[in-house]
């Protein structure tokens, strides 16, 4: 009798290691955006003089919203 190795046999993962993945993928994700957000949001904070600045459509803007 020959018995097939079970290594031999392609791997079926499961819906809930599925699941578990794609979770774990998506917190990677998230973090990685929340990391590049930080890093930009650093960064602006560094370069001074770029405040608020009232150009002439703002100003446009706040006439006709009668601020």
């Amino acid at each position: 009798m020959d018995h097939k190795d079970k290594s031999s046999k392609p791997e079926k993962r499961g819906r809930r290691e599925f699941l578990t993945l794609a979770g774990i993928s998506a917190a990677g994700v998230g973090a990685l955006a929340a990391a590049g957000t930080a890093e930009a949001a650093e960064s602006k904070q560094t370069d001074k003089g770029q405040g608020y600045q009232e150009t002439a459509h703002v100003r446009t803007y706040y006439e006709l919203a009668k601020y």
